[in-house]
């Protein structure tokens, strides 16, 4: 089993404590450099872009409960090159970077091979930065960039549209990194159907929409650009991770045809989909990658230890209760619950007992340790308690 660490960076108010923006990040590089020394693999570091706080004023807000800001790391790559330069074995990974906003693929594939040319510089280093990417979470952060609806017949598809400008923008986002020269004629087209709805209705007022009854409704692409190809190109491309931050099963397999594409989880994502994952990517994953594994597949989880078992409970509902009563809206009150459920809660023994009941011997596992906690001694005592009393059990 392989443990790695998640960082939020989350900068909102827990138990009545806010640091300075300088405490929090300060508060990060002492966690990650000793999360280095005890042995975890890869430092997976939340993204974030615009402020959590001001969005609440616009028209359409989108956590309008949250108070301060979801996260301070704008730039996985600028916090990556200074997380190396501090550690000496710990690997660095987005959970993850948003491709559509911030200037969107193209930009994207442009930091990530500015970064691995200069972090492989050194004809020595081997430690590889895994990135995650996606969509993005909260709208407000897209629409900023113009990642939103154009016309009425998009209005009406949106919720299903979303993921097909992503579709789109992973193409380019990964082509681009292959050192591919590629114009917007390149990427998939992005055609409508029923099977993309929930419902008739749904499905019934994008044709309204769009004056026209069928069975498909084309959609102009997104990204619109005449024959390019990124620089830096002449780096070495076993430094870099590419994860997809999505559980669509296409998508998945369209990308390892592009180059060997791994999967980003959440810990709200249900088992049957996590197996159904594995086994599909068995036969989808790219020849170059070799053998699927199941650590391909890092798994979130948030982990609440103590010597006292009632402490560690306690801290556990309030802080899972908080976060999620702020984020109000924003995810499915039954995935709330599940995600509760599978924190590892407890003592140093009980969670040895919840890992191996819940997890395969051959999981990655992404810790969370600094959920909705600011008290960076605490979030140290509990990566040491885990790696030194947890993490041998399955060695």
């Amino acid at each position: 089993m392989k443990f790695d660490i998640f960082f939020s960076i989350s900068h909102t108010p827990a138990d009545g404590l806010l640091p300075t923006e300088a405490e929090m990040f300060c508060n990060f590089f002492r966690q990650v450099e000793v999360a280095d020394e005890l042995g975890y693999e890869v430092a997976w570091i939340a993204e974030s872009h615009l402020s959590s706080e001001v969005q609440k004023q616009n028209q359409r807000p989108v956590i309008p409960h949250f108070k301060g800001e979801v996260g301070l790391n704008v730039d996985l790559c600028q916090l990556a090159h200074l997380v190396f330069a501090r550690t000496k074995r710990i690997e660095c990974g987005s959970a993850v970077m948003n491709i559509l906003c911030n200037g969107g693929p193209i930009a994207a594939a442009e930091r990530v091979s500015s970064f691995c040319a200069l972090h492989g510089v050194n004809p020595h280093e081997s430690r590889r930065l895994h990135v995650g990417f996606a969509a993005g979470r909260f709208e407000f952060m897209n629409r900023a960039y113009g990642i939103d609806a154009r016309d009425p017949v998009e209005r009406a598809a949106w919720p299903a549209l979303k993921g097909k400008v992503f579709r789109e923008a992973a193409h380019i986002f990964l082509r681009l990194l292959q050192g591919e020269v590629l114009s917007s004629l390149d990427s998939p087209e992005t055609v409508l159907r029923r099977s993309d709805f929930r419902s008739d209705d749904d499905w019934q007022s994008v044709l309204a929409a769009a004056g026209q009854q069928g069975d498909e409704v084309p959609i102009a692409r997104r990204f619109e650009f005449e024959e390019l190809k990124i620089v830096p190109q002449d780096w070495r491309r076993e430094l870099l991770v590419p994860v997809v931050g999505s559980h669509d099963p296409l998508l998945q397999q369209e990308l390892n045809q592009i180059m060997p594409v791994q999967v980003f989880n959440l810990s709200i994502t249900d088992r049957e989909v996590i197996e159904n994952t594995h086994l599909r990517m068995r036969d989808a994953y790219h020849r170059d990658g070799g053998q699927w594994q199941r650590e391909y597949m890092p798994r979130t989880v948030m982990v609440f230890v103590d010597q006292d078992e009632a402490k560690a409970k306690s801290r556990a509902e309030r802080a899972i209760g908080e976060y999620w009563n702020a984020l109000e809206g924003t995810i499915d009150p039954a995935k709330v619950a599940t995600a509760t459920e599978n924190a590892l809660c407890g003592t140093p023994t009980q969670i040895i007992d919840q890992v191996g009941a819940r997890f395969d011997q051959n999981d990655r596992l992404m810790l969370w340790f600094d959920f909705h906690d600011h008290l960076c001694q605490r979030v140290i005592d509990g990566i040491s308690a885990f790696a030194g009393e947890v993490a041998p059990a399955f060695d």
